[in-house]
């Protein structure tokens, strides 16, 4: 969210603050200062996803591809000018942050409720006014950068604090964001992000000297400034009484209807009339709501200090940490959980540190309809796999029961799905997979090495998905990524019954033709209309791949993490294309573009997806969809029909199998899990 009405303030009340630079010139300048090292940005990984999200379409599950080379293009711009580039991934979000953190999911439940009312009035692909970023584009995008040799890190607390202290301490040239937080950090400066201009390499530089000059503040008094205008520690509602007094006193005659553009001025004109104490701090916050928290203010300001800063409006000598903490299982051993830890730093995996550290993860917003009754969220088709990695990362508990006995431990979840209020996490079990002989432990698993253990992974990792059974099978099929999306496309059959054989067929289609098509041929694909049954289920594909590389990161890397990665297996015009001649009756050999090599793989993953369904006792049936017919796009005026949208109540599939109850059932359950529970229906996923 960044500091309240202070990126409006800058742009338009007070331009003085926004500089434009040269970034060869400042790298140049950098260089002769720092004569031992290269000049180095410190980019914001999350403020940068849109402005790197180049193409076109992206209400089709994503155009992975394209974005590939978009992220090409960003990083050779800056390594031919001499600047190196080091990225940081959210990795963690903070209790004090969850609050602000739910509002923004609930905001985005709306948008993405429009954005499919759209599809089915027009189908066709809302204008960029409503554009919402490819589900999975933040997961991904670290292992792109990987695959690029590109330095990537991913946070262990709140990452603005990181990206500031790490570009501080390490003399880096600049920040890369579009956070106004980084105005308020006393660090180095702050680059824009939305204002940079790739062919000449110049962008914005926001000076928070001449923000201080312009308000009369001191940089000491950045963060108090912050928390009275209201960020992600100091709730909006809780100093807008305040905020509109100093507006009132402020203004002349109290005139203060049409001014809040002033609201920065008027707080930073408060803050120069209050002792610069901790004393005058006290005094500030009693004018805050008798039912906030008496420190809040001190908090917030202390957020802002970086490992060795002090202020004058905390208690004397009272300086910012150096180091943090970090919560350790006791039934783990330090060095898997150092293991753990220095994979996510190095964003080399995803989930496993936070369940073994904090037992609690987190998933944000897919681009899914929650009125399609007949498709459950990602969030609960996945559940499942994700109850099995978390049995295989915290199977190793002392005092072991036996089954019928035994409490699983719990984790929590905060994952967006319909009918979700995201009051509180639910708590669920981790349910490890069922073998003979039990789970082996995280030190067999990922530090020890051997053709057995090798095998031993493949099928740990297929037992993720219940498909421990079928581990020679999937050994004959020739490429790895091969392997990885017949298992996805397994698990989602069996899991989602009301998917059908022209949906196999959809996605299928697409995984064999995806593998020799570059970008730019990916690009010109036309897609007549779009459909919000294909835009779904391209969502829930996409997402179940941040599921396989989860399970892949718990099991010891069985498989290469690319093999993994969306651009190597889909596109999302090729699938919708796909769905819409599948569902349309076209012949198996138009849809595999009359190349026979295509039709062979084609019909060997096929033929096995429906072996073991039917063992499985799941028959895929043919069910084409009606597809809606094609319509021009609509002016943008009509898009402000949608601000009177109601949300309907969602259903969840009443055929949905799984191993836990349904999300209203979810933390009232405890952990042991009894026979005639798990007949009952399940619920959710990442």
């Amino acid at each position: 969210m960044g500091v309240k009405g202070l990126q409006q303030f800058v742009d338009h009340i007070c331009p003085a603050v926004k500089v434009w630079v040269d970034l060869k010139e400042m790298a140049e300048q950098h260089q002769r200062s720092h004569p031992e090292c290269s000049p180095v940005v410190a980019v914001d990984t999350m403020a940068c996803l849109r402005y790197w999200y180049t193409p076109e379409a992206w209400v089709h599950g994503g155009q992975w591809r394209e974005y590939l080379d978009s992220l090409k293009r960003f990083v050779n711009a800056f390594s031919t000018a001499g600047i190196g580039l080091v990225f940081f991934i959210d990795g963690v979000i903070e209790q004090k942050k969850r609050d602000e953190w739910i509002k923004r999911r609930l905001r985005c439940n709306l948008e993405i409720a429009k954005i499919f009312q759209y599809i089915k009035a027009n189908a066709c692909q809302p204008g960029t006014e409503m554009f919402f970023i490819p589900s999975g584009l933040a997961t991904f995008t670290r292992f792109a950068l990987k695959s690029m040799g590109i330095n990537t890190k991913c946070s262990l607390r709140e990452v603005d604090y990181e990206v500031a202290n790490y570009a501080r301490l390490n003399e880096c040239m600049a920040i890369l964001s579009q956070d106004t937080d980084f105005l308020i950090y006393d660090t180095v400066p702050y680059l824009s992000i939305n204002k940079l201009s790739l062919e000449n390499l110049s962008t914005v530089m926001y000076s928070r000297g001449k923000l201080c000059h312009s308000l009369n503040l001191r940089m000491a008094d950045l963060p108090l400034l912050a928390c009275l205008l209201g960020n992600d520690i100091v709730p909006e509602n809780t100093v807008d009484r305040l905020k509109y007094r100093c507006l009132d006193e402020y203004l002349p005659n109290g005139r203060t209807t049409g001014q809040r553009k002033q609201m920065v001025a008027a707080v930073a004109h408060y803050i120069c009339s209050v002792d610069h104490s901790h004393r005058g701090l006290r005094e500030v916050e009693r004018n805050l709501p008798c039912h906030s928290d008496e420190s809040l203010l001190e908090k917030g300001v202390e957020s802002y200090l970086l490992p060795g800063q002090s202020s004058p409006w905390l208690p004397r000598n009272k300086i910012s940490p150096v180091t943090q903490q970090c919560e350790m299982p006791t039934c783990l051993s330090h060095r898997i959980l150092q293991f753990a830890r220095e994979k996510h730093i190095k964003a080399e995996s995803s989930m496993v540190y936070k369940v073994l550290s904090k037992g609690e993860v987190d998933c944000s917003n897919t681009l899914e309809d929650e009125l399609d009754a007949d498709l459950p969220g990602q969030a609960i088709i996945y559940r499942p796999a994700r109850q099995s990695i978390y049995g295989i990362l915290l199977s190793a508990e002392p005092n072991a029961q036996p089954d019928s006995a035994r409490l699983y431990p719990t984790v929590k979840e905060w994952f967006v799905y319909p009918g979700n209020p995201l009051q509180q996490p639910d708590l669920i079990p981790a349910l490890p997979p069922e073998l003979p002989g039990g789970i082996p432990d995280l030190q067999t698993l990922w530090l020890t090495e051997g053709p057995a253990v090798e095998k031993l992974r493949y099928r740990m990792f297929l037992a993720c998905f219940g498909l421990q059974d079928y581990v020679q099978e999937f050994l004959h099929l020739e490429l790895p990524s091969t392997a990885v999306v017949c298992c996805l496309l397994l698990y989602m059959m069996l899991q989602v019954t009301t998917l059908c054989v022209e949906d196999l067929d959809a996605f299928l289609a697409q995984v064999v033709c995806i593998r020799d098509k570059p970008a730019d041929h990916l690009a010109q694909i036309q897609v007549p209309r779009v459909d919000s049954r294909a835009v779904h289920l391209a969502s829930l594909f996409v997402r179940g791949l941040s599921v396989l590389i989860a399970a892949n990161s718990a099991c010891g890397f069985p498989f290469k993490m690319v093999g993994l990665m969306p651009w190597e297996v889909f596109d999302g015009k090729l699938f919708h294309a796909k769905y819409l001649q599948s569902h349309n009756g076209c012949t198996m050999e138009d849809l595999l573009e009359k190349k026979d090599i295509l039709v062979h793989e084609f019909q060997k993953i096929k033929f096995l997806i429906n072996t073991v369904c039917a063992e499985k006792n799941r028959i895929l049936q043919s069910k084409p969809q009606p597809l809606a017919p094609a319509r021009d796009r609509p002016e943008p005026h009509g898009v402000r029909s949608h601000h009177n949208f109601q949300r309907a109540q969602p259903t969840h599939h009443p055929r949905y199998q799984g191993r836990y109850p349904q999300p209203g059932w979810t933390n009232s359950a405890q952990a042991g899990i009894k026979e005639e529970e798990e007949a009952v229906l399940e619920d959710e996923e990442k």
